[in-house]
């Protein structure tokens, strides 16, 4: 006879077995927290984050499409809401999803005059746009590049 019947051997290294029958789990579980666990409770401290800022004067947006400015922070979890003339409603603070524009902090009653709050940034502290002084007009890079005037 030239075909023999197959018998089942002994087992030899049983640890191996098991970490190769883990070790796509523990992969799977990987992949789920890295592209989704975690972004997720990144996201939540966002809006967390966002929520605890919100203040008077805000424009907010609530979770029902309502767009207002906050008038008052009633408490932790409610805040006053404009939404048209003299209409005021009461909105729990977790309604509201996205925040459109925040208002300025109000400037400290510490004796400084308004002018020194508005004052022009220092050389350094990252000017948004330097106005050139009235009557002096800058020349453009590309006057300056072929030494033009």
């Amino acid at each position: 006879m030239l075909i023999t019947p197959a018998y089942a051997q002994a087992a030899g290294g049983g640890g191996s077995d098991m970490l190769v029958q883990i070790a796509p789990l523990a992969l799977i579980f990987v992949v789920f927290y890295f592209f989704l666990i975690r972004p997720q409770q990144q996201k939540a401290k966002q809006t967390r984050a966002m929520l605890d800022a919100v203040r008077r004067g805000d424009r907010v947006v609530t979770g029902g499409g309502i767009i207002g400015t906050v008038s008052k922070v009633v408490n932790n979890d409610e805040v006053q809401v404009d939404i048209a003339d003299n209409v005021r409603v009461r909105v729990v603070r977790s309604t509201i999803t996205q925040v459109l524009a925040r208002t300025e902090p109000v400037a400290a009653k510490d004796g400084k005059d308004a002018a020194d709050n508005d004052a022009a940034p220092k050389e350094g502290e990252g000017g948004s746009s330097k106005v050139p002084p009235p009557g002096t007009e800058e020349t453009p890079m590309w006057k300056k590049l072929l030494g033009l005037r």
